[in-house]
């Protein structure tokens, strides 16, 4: 089908229909009457129309057959004017139907003449309710297509315009007329309109409709802009299935889409936000919520993300931020999207670089203020990298934006958040340097936080470690190995102990201890105990003698209690007195036997008060090995300690080693990650 199979009605809203289908819809009767008022031609619609049958209706008289008697004389004053005044006659005439109703009529009545002369009158006719019902369609149609806010063409076959309304002109920039007769692709060449005709090409072929397929791209009537639009194609058929085109509906949603996308940005917003707070500071340890921080921010707000902190913040040393000079930065994480030269180009985490005040993120830490570039130049990338060569990384990368906002937390300047964009094509804008200050002002807490605790948890480990013995003494027929870990995923020591202490007559006493607490305190009161202990053990007092003691002072220690083994090794007697003050049971692995738990009386923990203590003689004769530990050691929260220590017996059951080996199988085997609780391990054998 061509353009030219439709009314070229360019510019003007109407619908085109195939005539043959039209003519079907309104049931054109066709009517012959010769000159003296006889019926000499009747077609089946006439039938259709007025109920008679051509053998009943030819040769009558049709104002006797059709016209009732109140009207027969207007009917035939009419006849006569079109039969020899040759007037055209057209207008609504009611009939007498065979069924006796009467029926109005739409009429169109003209003379013919034969080739001999002789006059005719040709009646077109059509049941008037029909005829008002296809006029209101039609006027309804026309009305809607040329006032419709929507853009509606036709395309033919060959996807040339042969109709376009008011609306579709002013999304085009171009005329209607200009439109008749050309492709998409001569009136819109900004758009894809190859992908649109392929579209286009499958409606017709499948009659599926496509419907709200978005495409974007630019027409003359804002050629400075892009657009979307969502556009519909609907196949056209005629009466008898003949495909007759496309119909296409096209709306302007770029605003929405505008207002769509903004909405969907404020909610990525959000939950990034959100995001941050559940993820960012899980932890007290600096360089792990720096390393949340960078995770968050990748890939959603920047390509490449590094976190620096000042160098003299982490020293706890610094006293306010100068206004000039260079800065001493320690890198804790960088973070990239994916494979780039801008990731080698930062700083490793770990390193510490000198920025002098010429460099953006030295500036961001002097003003605690944000610095954007939104477009980065060959003259920004020397005060972005921190070498000429990370520099030219960063141009072969791409990178073309870049945001430092600072890290302030309690009023301090910590450090910066370094942001770069290398794949995402949208430049950083106000809104990312609100998100990006939020999100560095929140991990500033936790980074401050952590850097506290960090430096309390390494002043109570350096305590701990000072108050616990160094390489333990050798001893006359025994055999010592130590191990002291602080617990791992807290920010405080506990009051763990051990202790080797050298007693007259080449005995030995061994003592593992765990004050119940945690931090500066807890280990303050653990060497007041490990001094009180080694004073009392000099004293040569049974070890159930020396736990009363302790039990008496640790009473007095503001509430702390603690739990603890006594042992004296006698190496002339072969044996071990040992007592416990509420402590888990050592275990003994004799040298020709099965490794096994001491039974002993447990006792109550130190500084409970009341409490009996009583001495127990294990034999200890030489290679056997006497085991003493912490509850760190085995206590979990998913394992019942029964288990635990059947655990570890069965560990210690097949380790015949050197002791060295032994305590670090151990700690490999038992100690989890992330340890609430810290550890001490005192492992002795008898070697005479």
């Amino acid at each position: 089908m061509t353009a030219g199979s439709f009314p070229e009605t360019a510019g003007r809203a109407s619908v085109p229909f195939d005539a043959k289908g039209l003519l079907d819809i309104l049931g054109v009767a066709a009517i012959v009457i010769d000159a003296r008022g006889r019926i000499v031609l009747w077609s089946p619609q006439a039938e259709a129309l007025f109920g008679y049958r051509a053998d009943e209706a030819l040769g009558r008289y049709i104002a006797r057959l059709i016209v009732g008697a109140e009207h027969r004389e207007e009917a035939l004053r009419l006849f006569g004017e079109v039969l020899r005044g040759g007037a055209t006659w057209a207008g609504t005439f009611p009939v007498q139907h065979k069924d006796g109703s009467t029926r109005e009529v739409e009429f169109r009545n003209m003379r013919l003449t034969d080739d001999l002369g002789g006059l005719y009158a040709l009646g077109i006719a059509a049941d008037r309710a029909v005829v008002e019902r296809v006029e209101t369609g039609l006027a309804l149609s026309d009305r809607l297509v040329s006032q419709s806010p929507i853009g509606l063409a036709v395309l033919d076959t060959d996807l040339r315009y042969v109709l376009v309304n008011p609306a579709l002109e002013r999304i085009n920039g171009v005329p209607a007329a200009l439109h008749i007769g050309r492709r998409i692709a001569d009136m819109l060449p900004r758009i894809d309109a190859a992908a649109l005709e392929t579209a286009l090409r499958e409606v017709l072929a499948t009659g599926r409709p496509l419907l709200d397929h978005p495409t974007t791209g630019r027409t003359p009537a804002d050629p400075e802009h892009e657009h979307t639009w969502s556009v519909s194609f609907y196949r056209l058929d005629g009466a008898e299935g003949q495909v007759l085109g496309v119909a296409a509906s096209v709306i302007d949603v770029t605003e929405q889409q505008d207002a769509d996308a903004e909405a969907n940005r404020s909610r990525r917003r959000l939950a990034l936000v959100a995001d941050a707070s559940a993820r960012v500071g899980t932890t007290l340890e600096v360089d792990r919520t720096a390393d949340e921080l960078a995770g968050v921010v990748v890939p959603e707000l920047a390509d490449i993300a590094a976190v620096d902190v000042l160098d003299s913040v982490l020293a706890l040393r610094r006293p306010g931020v100068p206004e000039a000079g260079p800065e001493l930065f320690r890198a804790l994480a960088v973070k990239a999207s994916g494979p780039t030269e801008a990731l080698p180009a930062a700083d490793p985490p770990g390193a510490v670089a000198m920025y002098g005040a010429d460099r953006l993120v030295t500036r961001c830490v002097h003003t605690g203020l944000p610095v954007l570039v939104e477009h980065v130049g060959p003259a920004d990338l020397p005060r972005i990298a921190r070498s000429p060569e990370a520099a030219d990384q960063l141009r072969r990368a791409g990178v073309h934006s870049y945001l430092a906002v600072p890290l302030i937390a309690r009023g301090e300047v910590l450090g910066a958040l370094d942001l770069k964009r290398d794949r995402n094509p949208l430049p950083f804008d106000g809104d990312d340097v609100l998100l990006a200050t939020e999100l560095a002002a929140r991990a500033a807490v936790s980074i401050d936080n952590a850097r506290w605790y960090q430096s309390v948890r390494n002043s109570a480990v350096t305590l701990q470690r000072s108050l616990l013995p160094g390489t333990p003494p050798e001893r006359a027929g025994l055999e010592v190995a130590s191990r002291y870990q602080p617990a791992q995923a807290s920010s405080e020591v506990g009051g763990d102990w051990y202790d080797v202490i050298p007693l007259p007559d080449d005995k030995t006493a061994l003592v593992v201890g765990d004050v119940m607490g945690s931090g500066i305190d807890a280990a303050a009161t653990m060497g007041r105990l490990r001094t009180a202990t080694c004073a009392f053990a000099d004293l040569d007092l049974s070890p159930a003698q020396v736990l009363r003691h302790l039990d008496r002072i640790t009473a007095g220690l503001e509430h702390y209690i603690a739990t603890c083994l006594f042992a004296v090794h006698d190496p002339r007697l072969g044996r071990c007195r040992i007592a416990n003050a509420g402590h888990l049971p050592p275990v003994r692995i004799p040298a020709d036997g099965p490794a096994e738990l001491v039974r002993l009386s447990t006792g109550v923990p130190l500084g409970v008060g009341g409490g009996t203590f009583r001495t127990a003689r294990i034999p200890f004769r030489p290679g056997d090995v006497l085991v003493l530990y912490t509850d760190g050691l085995v206590e979990t929260r998913d394992a019942a300690i029964d288990d635990r220590l059947a655990v570890l017996v069965d560990l210690l059951d097949g380790a015949r080693g050197p002791l060295e080996e032994t305590c670090d199988m151990l700690l490999k085997a038992l100690r989890r990650p992330g340890a609430q609780d810290d550890v001490a391990l005192l492992v002795a054998r008898s070697t005479a």
